[in-house]
C-alpha cells in the first residue's frame, strides 16, 4: 500500500504543477494539455479506489490511518479536477465572447437608395445572438455556482477529516510535528479553497461586465 500510495501522491503533485502551465499555453496546445490532465486525473481516482480497498484490510491498528491518508489524497484530487474545470468555463466564456465580437464585426448592412435601414431579418438574427449569448452567460454562472458549492462540500469534508486525524491522533500518540504538520496543511488547503472562490466570482463577474 505505501508504494501505492506515494505513487499517487506523486502524480498529484505532478498534476498540480501542469494545471498551473494551462494559463501560459498557446490555444493550439491547450486542448491536449486538458485532456492529458484530465487523463492523469481519472487514473488517479482509479488509484485512490485501490487505495481505499487496501486501507480497509490494513490491521485495526493502522486502519483508520490508514483511510484518513486516502481521504486527504482524495480531497486534494478533488481540488485538482474543480481547478481544471474552473480553467475551462473561463476558456469557453472567451472563445464564446471571442465569436460573438467577430460576428458583430463581420455583420453587413444594406443600404435602399438615399435611405439607410436595417433588414429585419439582420435584426432578429443580432436580437438571437444576444439571447444565446444571455443564456451562455446563464450557464456559465450555474456552472460557477456548482463549483462554488462543490469548493464548499469539499471545505466541510476537509473539516471532518480534520477532525478525525486529531481524533486517531490522541489514540495513536502522533507526535507534535506530525500535528503541526498536518494542521499547516489543512490552513494551505483552506487558502487555495477561497483562492478558487475568489478566481470564480471575479471570471462570473467579467462575464456578467462583457457579455451583458
Amino acid at each position: 500500500m505505501e508504494t501505492l500510495y506515494h505513487q499517487t501522491n506523486k502524480q498529484i503533485q505532478e498534476v498540480q504543477s501542469h494545471i498551473g502551465r494551462l494559463e501560459t499555453t498557446d490555444r493550439q496546445s491547450v486542448h491536449l494539455l486538458e485532456n492529458e490532465l484530465q487523463a492523469r486525473i481519472d487514473q488517479i481516482f482509479n488509484q485512490l479506489e485501490r487505495l481505499e480497498i487496501l486501507a480497509s484490510k490494513e490491521p485495526p491498528n493502522r486502519r483508520q490511518n490508514a483511510k484518513l491518508r486516502v481521504d486527504q489524497l482524495k480531497y486534494d484530487v478533488q481540488h485538482l479536477q474543480t481547478a481544471l474545470r474552473n480553467f475551462q468555463h473561463r476558456r469557453y466564456a472567451r472563445e464564446a465572447q471571442e465569436r460573438e465580437r467577430e460576428a458583430l464585426l463581420s455583420r453587413s448592412f444594406t443600404t435602399n437608395d438615399a435611405d439607410t435601414s436595417i433588414p429585419i431579418d439582420e435584426t432578429l438574427q443580432f436580437n438571437s445572438s444576444l439571447q444565446n449569448a444571455h443564456r451562455g452567460m446563464d450557464d456559465l454562472l450555474g456552472s460557477g455556482s456548482s463549483i462554488l458549492n462543490g469548493l464548499r462540500d469539499q471545505r466541510s469534508t476537509l473539516k471532518g477529516t480534520h477532525k478525525k486525524m486529531l481524533d486517531v491522533a490522541n489514540m495513536l500518540g502522533l507526535s507534535n510535528t506530525v500535528m503541526r504538520f498536518i494542521e499547516k496543511r489543512a490552513s494551505q488547503d483552506k487558502f487555495i479553497m477561497m483562492a478558487g472562490m475568489l478566481a470564480t466570482c471575479f471570471v462570473m463577474f467579467l462575464v456578467v461586465k462583457y457579455l451583458s
